[in-house]
C-alpha cells in the first residue's frame, strides 16, 4: 500500500519556494535554527535544471538542510528520500542524505544509521542525486533500518568537505516505495483489466480512467495495440506505453507523472504528433510549467501550427517553457506561398492596404514587397469582407495603387495562430531548418517571448519573425543564428536572422553568420549587447550589407560591446509614412559604444555607421558614438560613418548633442571626432586665419562653433613682437561650411589648438 494515497499521510516536504522557516540548519527538531533570513541561503526561482531551488553557501564542516516536519515511519512502510544537488562555484563538497531518527516522544534513537553513502561533487553544473531508503524492517536495499521504536524522522541533505563553495539544491522528495519490498502488491495496473480493447476503433477512454483511479501510485501499463481515446484522459500515476494511443486533435492526454516528450513519443509513436500533443497538454495543465524534449530530435515534414495543436485556446498568458531538444525539417512540404495583388495605400491609414484584389489568396504572416515598402513589412491581419490588409508597420513611399507581392514563408514553429501569447520561453533547442524553411514565427501580440541558448540553423528565409507586437520586450540570449547562405556572395543573400517591431528588445550574447541582415529593429529602447555577427565574403572590394538596421529615427537604443564583423549599422526612418521632417526629435537618442568593428577587402566607400534619411529636414539629436574600435584590413576605407543620400541628406544646420569621441581608427582615412581638436600652424602673417577641419567632423557636417582656442606657441606680429590676445572664432566657412576662422586684432602668425563642434549644443 501507499500511505500517501490510502491513509492521506503527508510525506512530501513543501518546496523551498514556500518558505525557509521549516528548513533547519541544525538537526531538524523544533527550536533549531532555520534558513529563514539566513545570510548564506537564497531562493532561486528558475534554475535551468531544477526550476525553483535553494542556493546555499557552505560555511560549516557539516552543513545540513533538514526538514523540520515530522515525516512518519511505520511498519510496512518504506520511504525513499531523494535530493538533487549541483555545485555552482568555489570548493566542491560531498553530499549525502542525513536524518534525525525519533521516537513518538521526540527523543533520539541512538545506534541506528542516519547517513547515506556519500557522493562527491566533482564538477560545476553537474546534477548529482543522493538518496536513501528508510524503514523499520531490515530488508535488502534499506539504508536506514530504524527498528520498532521509530515513529518519525526529520530528513534532509548534508554537505561535508571544504567550506566556501556555493551549491544549489532541488526540492527534497520523500516518496513511499513500499511496493518494492512487499511481494503481495502488484507494481502495475493494465488498462486491459479495466475493459480497454486496443483495436484502434473502440473508445477506451473510460477504461483508461478506471485504471488511473485504481493505480494508487503503481505504473499504468498500456500494452501492445492501438487504443482509441475519444475523451480527455489524465494519468496521475506513472505510465508505460508498449502500445500506442490515437486521439482527436481537440482531446488531451495529460501525463502528470512523466510529462516529457519521450513518453509522449512512446504514447503516440509519430514524433510530430507527440510534440503537438505534449504542447497541448502543456497549455492545458497547471501541473507543469515546462515541456522537456528529453534531448530528442523531432523530425517534422511540414510547418508546426502550434495554435492548431491547442484548438481550445486562442491566447495564453502564463509562463510556459519548451526546452532541451532538436526540431528538424525533413521532406519537401515546405513551399513558400506567393500571391500578387493590386492594393491601395494612403498615409491617412498608414497600416492598412485597401481594395486588395484576390485577398483570399493572401495569408497572415506574409512578407509584403513593393515600391516604397521598407524591410520586414508583414501582413498582420486579413479582412476578406472589407478587402483590407493590416500591416505590422507603415510604409514610407507607396501612396496610391500598385501591385504588391505577398510571400508566406513556411516556419518550423508557427505561433501566429494565437491572437496573443505571453511569457513563452524556448530554451536549449536547435531549430534545424536545413535550408527548407524558416525558424520561428511569433504570435501577433504578447510580451516577453524568450529564446535562450538556442540554435536556429540554416533557415531558408528568416530565423525569427515578428509580424506584430509579439516581440514586445523580447529576450534573446546566448543564441546562434547560422545562415544557409554562407556560400553566397553578399549581394545575393536574402535571409534575415530576426526582426523586431515593438519596444524594449534585449538581444544579448548571440552569434550570427552571413545573413543579409542580423537584426531589423523598429520600435524603441532596445539593448543590443555582446553579440558577434559577421557577413563578409571573399570578393575583393566587395559590398557589405547592414548587420543591424534601426528602422525608426527616434530609437532610444543602445548598441554596445558587440563584435560587428564585415557589416555595419544602418539607421533609417523607413517606417515613417510621411518621412519629411516637420516636427519631433528626428534621428535621436542613440548610443553606439565600445563595439569592435572589423572589415576586410571592402570598397573604400564602406562605412560602419550609415544614417539614411528617407525625407528632407532630418538631423542628429542626442547621439553618442564613443569607445569603438574601427578597423579595416586588406585595404582602407574613407570614413567610418556617412550619410546615405539616396533619398535625402541630413540638415547639418540643426545637429544637436552629438558626441563622437574616444574611438580608435585603423586604416580609416578621415577620422571623425566631435568635439574636434584641430592643431594649426599659421606660418604667414594674417589678421584672419582660415582653418580646415579636414573632413574630420562626423558625417562631414558643418563646423558650427569654435568652443575654445589654446595658444601652443608664440603669437607674433609683423615686427616679430609677441602679441597677447585671444582671437574671435567663427564657424561655417568655405563652400562646404566645414572650415572656421580665427580673427585677431592685428596681422599675426603662430600656433594654436582649437576645439570645434558640428552640433549646436
Amino acid at each position: 500500500m501507499n500511505k500517501a494515497i490510502t491513509d492521506g499521510v503527508l510525506l512530501m516536504p513543501p518546496p523551498f519556494a514556500n518558505g525557509l522557516d521549516v528548513w533547519s540548519s541544525g538537526i531538524g527538531t523544533p527550536g533549531s535554527d532555520t534558513y529563514q533570513n539566513a545570510a548564506n541561503a537564497a531562493l532561486v526561482p528558475a534554475d535551468q535544471d531544477f526550476g525553483g531551488c535553494l542556493e546555499l553557501l557552505k560555511v560549516s564542516d557539516n552543513t545540513r538542510v533538514r526538514y523540520m516536519g515530522e515525516t512518519p515511519v511505520s511498519p510496512g512502510c518504506y520511504l525513499r528520500v531523494t535530493a538533487r544537488v549541483k555545485a555552482i562555484s568555489g570548493n566542491l563538497p560531498t553530499a549525502w542524505i542525513s536524518a534525525y531518527a525519533a521516537r513518538a516522544d521526540g527523543s533520539w534513537i541512538s545506534g541506528v544509521t542516519v547517513t547515506s553513502t556519500s557522493v562527491p561533487l566533482t564538477s560545476y553544473g553537474e546534477v548529482v542525486e543522493v538518496s536513501a531508503i528508510v524503514g523499520i524492517g531490515n530488508r535488502g536495499g534499506v539504508d536506514f533500518v530504524w527498528g520498532g521504536d521509530a515513529a518519525y524522522g526529520h530528513f534532509g541533505i548534508s554537505l561535508t568537505g571544504p567550506n566556501g563553495g556555493i551549491v544549489r539544491i532541488d526540492d527534497i522528495e520523500i516518496e513511499d516505495v513500499s511496493s518494492v519490498f512487499l511481494g503481495d502488491i502488484v507494481s502495475t495496473v493494465d488498462v486491459r483489466d479495466f475493459g480497454a480493447v486496443g483495436d484502434g476503433t473502440t473508445d477506451d477512454s473510460d477504461a483508461f480512467d478506471a485504471a488511473n483511479a485504481a493505480a494508487n501510485g503503481r505504473t499504468i501499463l498500456v500494452p501492445a495495440g492501438t487504443f482509441r481515446l475519444e475523451k480527455d484522459v489524465a494519468f496521475d500515476h506513472p505510465a508505460k506505453f508498449e502500445g500506442q494511443v490515437d486521439m482527436p486533435v481537440d482531446k488531451m492526454l495529460l501525463l502528470r507523472k512523466n510529462f516529457d516528450l519521450p513518453t509522449y513519443i512512446e504514447a503516440f509513436g509519430e514524433e510530430g504528433v507527440a510534440f503537438r500533443k505534449a504542447f497541448q497538454a502543456l497549455l492545458n495543465s497547471s501541473d507543469h510549467e515546462s515541456l522537456d524534449l528529453g534531448g530528442r530530435r523531432v523530425q517534422v515534414d511540414g510547418p508546426i501550427d502550434m495554435q492548431a495543436a491547442v484548438p481550445n485556446r486562442d491566447q495564453f498568458n502564463t509562463r510556459r517553457v519548451i526546452r532541451n531538444g532538436q526540431i528538424e525539417a525533413v521532406g519537401d512540404n515546405w513551399d513558400t506561398i506567393v500571391a500578387t495583388s493590386p492594393a491601395t495605400y494612403s498615409t491617412s491609414n498608414a497600416r492598412t492596404l485597401t481594395n486588395v484584389t484576390n485577398i483570399a489568396n493572401i495569408e497572415v504572416g506574409s512578407l509584403v514587397e513593393g515600391n516604397g515598402v521598407g524591410r520586414e513589412i508583414y501582413v498582420r491581419d486579413v479582412n476578406i469582407a472589407a478587402e483590407e490588409i493590416t500591416l505590422n508597420a507603415p510604409i514610407y513611399d507607396a501612396v496610391g495603387t500598385q501591385t504588391y507581392t505577398f510571400s508566406r514563408f513556411p516556419y518550423l514553429v508557427d505561433l501566429s495562430g494565437f491572437s496573443k501569447l505571453s511569457k513563452f520561453n524556448m530554451s536549449n533547442i536547435e531549430f534545424q531548418c536545413n535550408g527548407k524553411c524558416s525558424g520561428i514565427l511569433l504570435a501577433p501580440t504578447g510580451p516577453t517571448f524568450e529564446l535562450q541558448e538556442c540554435f536556429i540553423s540554416r533557415p531558408k528565409d528568416r530565423g525569427l519573425t515578428s509580424i506584430g507586437g509579439g516581440c514586445q520586450g523580447i529576450l534573446i540570449d546566448r543564441c546562434q543564428f547560422l545562415s544557409a547562405e554562407e556560400g553566397q556572395t553578399v549581394d545575393q543573400r536574402t535571409s534575415i536572422a530576426l526582426n523586431v517591431n515593438s519596444n524594449d528588445a534585449k538581444i544579448r550574447d548571440c552569434r550570427a553568420t552571413q545573413f543579409r541582415h542580423f537584426i531589423c529593429a523598429a520600435g524603441q529602447n532596445h539593448l543590443i549587447m555582446g553579440n558577434h555577427f559577421f557577413q563578409g565574403d571573399g570578393v575583393s572590394g566587395g559590398i557589405r550589407t547592414a548587420g543591424i538596421v534601426l528602422q525608426d529615427n527616434f530609437t532610444a537604443s543602445v548598441i554596445s560591446g558587440n563584435y560587428i564583423d564585415n557589416c555595419f549599422v544602418e539607421w533609417t526612418n523607413e517606417r515613417d509614412p510621411t518621412p519629411q521632417f516637420t516636427a519631433g526629435f528626428s534621428f535621436s537618442s542613440f548610443s553606439l559604444t565600445d563595439n569592435v568593428f572589423l572589415a576586410s577587402d571592402v570598397a573604400d566607400w564602406f562605412s560602419y555607421l550609415v544614417v539614411k534619411p528617407h525625407g528632407s529636414g532630418h538631423f542628429l539629436n542626442g547621439v553618442s558614438v564613443t569607445g569603438n574600435r574601427f578597423r579595416c584590413i586588406n585595404g582602407s576605407m574613407t570614413r567610418a560613418e556617412r550619410v546615405d543620400t539616396s533619398f535625402s541628406d541630413l540638415n547639418h544646420d540643426r545637429n544637436r548633442s552629438v558626441y563622437f569621441e574616444g574611438n580608435s581608427y585603423h586604416n580609416v582615412q578621415e577620422q571623425a571626432s566631435n568635439p574636434l581638436l584641430v592643431a594649426h600652424d599659421q606660418n604667414t602673417n594674417a589678421k584672419i586665419w582660415t582653418i580646415s577641419t579636414n573632413k574630420q567632423l562626423p558625417f562631414e557636417s558643418y563646423c558650427q562653433f569654435v568652443d575654445s582656442v589654446a595658444l601652443t606657441g608664440d603669437i607674433r606680429n609683423t615686427s616679430n613682437a609677441r602679441v597677447f590676445e585671444n582671437p574671435v572664432g567663427k564657424g561655417r566657412i568655405g563652400a562646404n561650411e566645414d572650415q572656421f576662422t580665427l580673427e585677431f586684432a592685428s596681422t599675426v602668425r603662430g600656433q594654436v589648438r582649437a576645439t570645434v563642434r558640428m552640433d549646436k549644443d
